[in-house]
């Protein structure tokens, strides 16, 4: 496979505002973060594919935006070259698309925004938890005093790491305020449990960097800490207020999708109550806001609730043998009921009728779930069923054929896709499945954390916890993270693709792979058009018709067609804004509908759905280059 080689499409920041000291000899990554970006047509550069020799990979030529003054350059794909591509996806996103007065991403819906929001808190633990070892191996490879060189570094600049931190947390803190909490209560039950992951999400932030930076050198908490307590409220209502999906009247239990349609068992909704069950076991501080839970006598000081602990293990139960996997080893959407008409006349009351329709999403969300369930619980098969799902989906990807352009399931040529992703027709819902995926792929592998040891090595409710032995977790999580790094390839792979996307305003396509200001509708018609959906499938996600009227008072007919049925009862209607479901084109993207000026600009276009997706797969790179 080709070489990789990133481009960061800016021809130069400013390089005197602001200092990253993660990786602090990226001495011109200065304004990313801080002010708006101010780039003028002259001062960014579109993407020039260079053909390698064979032709068959499409590769960017290195055209960094800045030289590091007194430093060497940094090598394409290495690891502060990432970290720039990273941080520029962020600033893009958050620059172009939230909005602090709002505290939100006005352009988003939402669940996507719940979404969007544990993209942020996700990428700064990254950040925060850049060990200092592999940052003094950067900055001076082979060089004795390079921890001393770290130290001075790391003393001088310490102020401009923290801001860089405190910049983007400032979002977060706007968006709780911003977030459409009032509408979601009354929403479906996955869009709340993106809530919970959402917060869960940024108090393991908060506690990440407390610790690595602050109390364990004895000083007071991160500033952000006092933000703990509303997260946390925000995160148990939610949990509460979603667990009411639970059904054993139908196919024995799973969660159903929304209380306002016929019951609908879909994998996404149970993978979420699967992730958020056992991420609030381990990640949740207590609610001292409202009926706080008692502490356990837990060394880690988390109150570690059974109660959620039982949930994820009956969910991952009742969804492995639920036979909602399909073609290929993947997650179908989920189960109808068949003969169902009302409570009194529910039909076979199993879940017989499987919607094979595959999402990208629906093979990523348990995977994070998993990970959780082996850290409460301690047995390997967790991970085994993780791995096992990942290698199904780089499969249906097409890797390792990185030349064949079939259509393999979930991709071709070994880069990741949603089936609407080719036809220009994805929904605000599609365009954001594939970064969610990679956030649960990255949430998988990523290294224990030290609350996360604590818990593992000395908590009273640690499954690996004994007399005589505290540490037998080590090599069931080193055989994990060895097969993770069997991955990087790959996920290197899909990166390129997702930068071969992006326009000169830095921007996100949401077809990877194809680049951006190349279009030939003509040429490329079989390519276009192969994306077939599996015998069985409705693609109900990625039809605005199905989904503006599932989520109306009065759905028109068609829905019935999908499978669904509203069951409000009449002037029964949800306490949600106007704004909760709308659908945001961008005005450019409409003027381009009938002149695209690439694949990319068809259909919504790049938005902060398809944003957050290079956000995501940076991240995960990031991450596995660290390894």
């Amino acid at each position: 496979m080709a070489k990789m080689v990133f481009q960061t499409p800016v021809s130069q920041w400013n390089a005197t505002i602001f200092l990253l000291c993660v990786l602090s000899f990226l001495l011109g990554i200065d304004a990313l973060a801080l002010l708006p970006r101010s780039l003028s047509t002259s001062s960014v550069r579109s993407p020039k594919p260079v053909f390698l020799l064979d032709e068959s990979v499409t590769v960017f030529e290195e055209a960094l935006p800045f030289d590091s003054p007194g430093l060497p350059a940094d090598p394409p794909g290495s690891i502060g070259t990432i970290l720039k591509e990273l941080l520029y996806a962020l600033n893009v996103m958050q620059d172009d698309y939230f909005e602090l007065w709002q505290g939100t991403w006005p352009t988003s819906i939402d669940w996507t925004a719940a979404v969007l929001g544990t993209h942020v808190s996700a990428t700064l633990s990254s950040l925060a938890s850049t060990s200092e070892s592999i940052l003094a191996s950067v900055l001076s490879p082979g060089d004795g005093n390079a921890g001393d060189e770290l130290d001075s570094i790391m003393s001088r600049h310490v102020f401009e790491f923290e801001n860089l931190l405190s910049h983007f947390f400032d979002h977060l803190a706007s968006f709780y305020f911003g977030e459409n909490a009032f509408g979601v209560r009354n929403q479906a039950y996955d869009d709340m449990l993106w809530v919970v992951l959402g917060w869960l999400e940024n108090i393991k932030l908060q506690d990440l960097h407390s610790e690595l930076r602050y109390t364990s050198g004895g000083r007071q908490a991160w500033h952000a800490s006092q933000f703990r307590d509303p997260a946390a409220h925000r995160a148990r209502l939610f949990y509460e207020l979603a667990s009411e999906g639970w059904n054993s009247f139908l196919c024995d239990g799973g969660m159903i999708w929304s209380p306002y349609l016929t019951p609908y068992k879909n994998a996404i909704t149970n993978e979420l109550y699967i992730s958020a069950s056992i991420a609030m076991y381990l990640y949740f501080p207590g609610d001292p806001i409202d009926s706080p839970f008692v502490l356990a006598d837990a060394s880690d000081e988390y109150p570690h609730n059974p109660a959620h602990l039982q949930a994820a293990i009956k969910g991952y139960r009742w969804l492995k043998n639920s036979r909602m996997i399909g073609r290929g080893g993947l997650y179908g959407d989920g189960f109808h009921i068949s003969g169902w008409e009302s409570a009194d006349k529910p039909g076979t009351r199993r879940c017989d009728v499987l919607n094979t329709m595959v999402y990208t999403y629906n093979q990523g969300v348990i995977l994070s779930g998993l990970r959780g369930l082996w850290l409460a619980n301690g047995s390997q098969e967790y991970l085994y069923d993780g791995h096992e799902l990942i290698q199904k989906v780089m499969k249906a990807s097409g890797w390792p054929d990185i030349f064949n352009k079939g259509w393999m399931g979930l991709g071709r040529s070994g880069i990741i896709e949603e089936a609407c992703d080719s036809h220009g027709s994805c929904s605000q819902d599609g365009q954001t499945f594939k970064g969610i995926f990679f956030h649960h792929l990255t949430e998988f592998c990523r290294p224990l954390r030290p609350q996360e040891e604590r818990f593992l090595s000395s908590s009273p409710v640690s499954p690996f916890t004994t007399d005589d032995d505290t540490t037998g977790w080590q090599d069931g999580f080193n055989w994990h993270q060895s097969q993770c790094r069997t991955y990087r390839t790959w996920i290197e792979h899909n990166a390129k693709a997702a930068l071969v996307s992006r326009d000169t305003d830095g921007k996100f396509g949401t077809w990877w792979g194809r680049p951006y200001r190349q279009f030939d509708p003509d040429g490329d018609d079989d390519i276009v058009n192969s994306s077939f959906l599996p015998p069985g499938a409705v693609d109900y996600r990625n039809d605005d018709e199905i989904l503006e009227a599932l989520r109306a008072s009065n759905p028109p007919s068609r829905v019935s067609e999908s499978g669904f049925r509203n069951t409000r009862q009449p002037g029964e209607k949800r306490a949600e804004s106007q704004e909760t479901w709308k659908h945001h084109p961008p005005t450019r993207n409409q003027k381009m509908e009938t002149s695209p000026g690439d694949y990319n600009d068809r259909g919504r276009g790049r938005t902060v759905e398809t944003q957050s997706g290079g956000v995501a797969v940076l991240r995960a790179l990031y991450q596995w280059t660290m390894l």
